[in-house]
């Protein structure tokens, strides 16, 4: 290999790396503001006299407003580009985040949550874009793996570094305290994030002489729809917990805030994990046909649910939802992965907008729902209604893979028609 190539290959790889770990990194801090409700959720139930339903419902309106907005945000990022897009979110959100804090009752509270999403809705489209824009087609997977993972790590450190801050100076400052951290954040990734690579690197084989393909076919996707349905099915369990365990540790458990947000905190590290070696799998051994990972994956998550449901000790329960949750997560880059591989970078934001707003569908149904149902039947049917939808994301994913079919873009062949064996 010439001097030249070499020097190629390792841009690339310093390119795709420092990426990664960028947006790794804003993850981080994207789902320790996002999970900052859920834990705060009893101090501020209880200073508002919300019931359990109005209390999924605050969760709801920052969900419905994300997932509303991830279409435009992947249209957005297609458009005008990845790097803007993310500074923008990032900051946006950590000033909603800050005005949370100040919210004087209720209808604030909602408006407030419903703009913090729409400020976030822009971020997830914009990574895979930029990730599409500074790594290979094949490296997309594992490295679309990472960054998911860095989800759950949020999402873990959330209430371990938001219940003891809740406790010591009140959900309140413990808003505008995170939220500054988030600006630091943002000023950082615009200053460090690489640019994006010529077409060339990215993807060698690309295609100059095809037509492009208009965004709406792609809108219109078989494979992106599939994976936007099964997302939504997988996604139910993700929300579900982080958005009821810890109330449910405080009030059925009678756990302190602190423990419960720990204990809370231990299956979403293990599900970072699992999101890892589910990547490194679905790379390795299972990329031609990902249902070979996702159905078995699934199906164990949905059966381990149910002695979770009727362990008696919390440590049992926490032992039982990590393995629950360390199983689902294995799926996760089999579902993300599948439309990320198979379109061209030109248009994976308007592609991963899509399949994100399947995956946000969750994040409205799951906390309004448990709540409801644990307001008139219990913690027990709330949990249930995860086992169902688990096993539902198993059987769409049974009869969906990808499939190569006609339609080609500057970028080469790739499937962009259908994707339903």
């Amino acid at each position: 290999m010439s001097t030249p190539q070499m020097t190629a290959a390792q841009t690339v790889r310093r390119t795709g790396r420092r990426t990664v770990a960028l947006l790794a990194g804003v993850y981080i801090i994207d789902y320790i503001d996002r999970v900052m409700i859920a834990i705060a959720l009893p101090l501020i139930g209880a200073e508002f006299g919300l019931t359990r339903t109005e209390q999924g419902l605050v969760v709801s309106a920052f969900a419905i407003a994300y997932m509303l907005t991830q279409i435009p945000g992947g249209l957005l990022a297609d458009r005008v580009g990845a790097r803007p897009l993310l500074v923008i979110s990032l900051i946006a959100w950590s000033v909603f985040t800050a005005a949370t804090g100040l919210a004087p009752g209720l209808l604030v509270l909602l408006l407030l949550r419903a703009l913090f999403g729409v400020a976030q809705a822009l971020f997830p489209a914009a990574s895979f874009k930029a990730l599409a824009e500074r790594t290979t087609r094949e490296a997309r997977t594992r490295s679309a793996g990472l960054m998911l993972a860095s989800n759950y790590v949020g999402a873990g450190l959330g209430p371990l570094i938001v219940a003891p801050l809740v406790v010591l100076a009140g959900w309140r400052h413990t808003f505008w305290l995170v939220a500054v951290g988030g600006l630091v954040v943002g000023i950082a990734l615009w200053r460090l994030l690489p640019p994006a690579l010529p077409r060339e690197l990215t993807e060698p084989d690309a295609r100059t002489d095809a037509p492009a393909v208009p965004v709406s076919r792609v809108l219109r996707n078989g494979l992106v729809l599939r994976c936007a349905l099964m997302f939504a099915c997988f996604n139910m369990l993700n929300y579900g917990m982080m958005t009821w365990v810890p109330s449910y540790l405080v009030e059925a458990r009678g756990m302190s805030l602190v423990a419960a947000g720990v204990s809370s905190a231990i299956p979403l590290l293990v599900t970072a994990l699992g999101v890892v070696v589910g990547g490194t799998l679905m790379s390795r051994r299972f990329d031609a046909d990902p249902r070979r990972l996702l159905v078995p994956a699934l199906v164990v998550s949905a059966v381990l649910l149910v002695p979770m449901l009727l362990a008696e000790s919390t440590t049992a329960f926490t032992v039982l939802q990590s393995l629950a949750m360390f199983s689902a997560a294995l799926a996760a880059i089999g579902i993300v992965g599948m439309p990320l591989r198979a379109l061209p970078r030109d248009l994976v934001g308007s592609a991963m907008g899509v399949v994100n707003t399947g995956g946000q569908l969750a994040g409205v149904l799951a906390p309004l729902v448990m709540g409801w149902l644990a307001d008139r039947a219990g913690f027990g049917a709330a949990f249930g209604f995860l086992a169902v939808t688990t096993v539902a994301a198993a059987l769409i994913a049974l009869v969906t893979r990808p499939r190569t079919v006609s339609g080609t873009n500057v970028s080469g062949n790739v499937p962009v028609e259908e994707g339903i064996a």
